[in-house]
């Protein structure tokens, strides 16, 4: 039997209000903080706050830092503020470390129930009652299962945007790795004993200065390249989502996509400006869909950008399934040069994640040999287990 709660007993006012909407918003990636409520709060007051239109609009104004985060907000208004004038809930599920959803995303709940451990519905307004059958934060109810859903699966366009925007925030997610060894430090977290013991000698043992040491950031470069041919057209729309969220969380990431030809693209992803990149980009698709030349790409990055771009704190990662049109050899031999400047190359393969799938193609069986780590990429759940992967190169 459903057990009620009055609303007033979960909901302070409209300052507690506010503050659980722009937690909505930030469980769904939008970055903000303490001081956006207090501003969003402010520009309530200038509006007529019942008017939901209005609201909307001084909200966005406030919440929305981009045309993509623009686009985001009616949803994730929607399901907090009207969604029939209910909000709804369901348990958030636990799931292993290899698997980390950081990523949660809210959609109008019309005609798609939460399922989970329990479901909670509470008025829009002030006044009346609450029906609750569990607690849980709002998340959409399908998030988890399209971590696990194979992206060819993935036919209506919302499911394509949404596991787009699920695969940016994976890629942003994906941090870096520290040295073992601690090195001497103004500001340490643990005492330097060889130098305490060799300064105190001087002052006949006594030691009057704590020399530190600390363990340093060693960042680990990433270098992506992704195979955008025919072949590949159902996972390269996901993958260079993935590959923009890798290139907003770290400056130092470099993208590729190859087809016939290899195309940088790093500039492109990381112009402020989205029109604009979605401009250059359009520019630098001539070739989509068409061939694959997988060993001459990586021959051409071999000799002309890894030279500046890759080093022994580099990994190569590569999206691809390695069929090629050119001889088996040229991706041997390219791949070889690579890992002669000490990288690591990760090689996520699509297909990999099928049932029986084994590499016979022979431009994927000649890699094998130079990579450091195969794994398959069918699944947005596959791109979020390479944060652990990366560790521990």
């Amino acid at each position: 039997m459903s057990r009620v709660t009055k609303f007033a007993a979960r909901d302070a006012g409209p300052a507690a209000r506010m503050a659980g909407f722009m937690a909505h918003l930030r469980q769904n990636g939008l970055r903000l903080g303490v001081a956006e409520t207090e501003t969003a709060l402010a520009a309530l007051t200038q509006v007529n706050a019942a008017d939901p239109d209005q609201a909307r609009h001084a909200l966005k104004a406030v919440c929305a830092g981009n045309a993509e985060e623009a686009e985001q907000f009616d949803d994730l208004f929607n399901a907090f503020w009207l969604d029939a004038g209910r909000v709804r809930t369901r348990a958030v599920p636990k799931t292993d470390a290899a698997a980390k959803d950081h990523v949660h995303s809210s959609r109008d709940g019309a005609g798609e129930a939460a399922s989970g451990a329990g479901t909670a519905t509470a008025p829009d307004g002030g006044e009346g009652a609450a029906e609750s059958d569990g607690e849980g934060r709002l998340i959409a109810a399908r998030t988890a299962n399209l971590m696990k859903k194979d992206l060819r699966d993935l036919v209506r366009p919302e499911d394509i945007a949404e596991a787009e925007l699920v695969a940016r925030r994976l890629g942003l997610a994906l941090n870096h790795r520290r040295s073992r060894r601690r090195k001497a430090a103004l500001k340490g977290d643990r005492l330097h004993f060889r130098k305490l013991i060799r300064h105190s000698l001087s002052t006949g043992g006594e030691p009057l200065r704590l020399p530190m040491k600390q363990r340093p950031d060693r960042p680990l470069k990433v270098v992506a390249l992704c195979d955008v041919s025919g072949s590949m057209g159902l996972y390269a729309q996901v993958f260079l989502s993935f590959m923009a969220g890798l290139m907003r969380a770290d400056p130092a990431t470099d993208a590729y996509l190859f087809h016939t030809r290899l195309v940088r693209i790093a500039d492109a992803l990381r112009d402020p400006d989205p029109l604009r990149a979605v401009g250059r980009m359009s520019l630098l698709a001539e070739g989509f869909g068409g061939g694959s030349k997988i060993g001459a790409s990586l021959t051409q990055f071999a000799r002309s950008y890894a030279r500046r771009f890759v080093d022994g704190r580099t990994v190569v990662l590569i999206l691809s399934d390695g069929y090629d049109t050119d001889p088996p050899e040229d991706i041997a031999e390219a791949l070889a040069a690579l890992k002669k400047r000490g990288c690591k190359i990760i090689w996520l393969n699509p297909l990999k994640g099928w049932d029986g799938y084994e590499a016979v193609a022979r431009g994927m069986s000649a890699a094998l040999p130079y990579i450091d780590l195969f794994r398959p990429a069918n699944r947005l759940v596959d791109l979020a287990a390479l944060e652990p992967e990366l560790t521990r190169l």
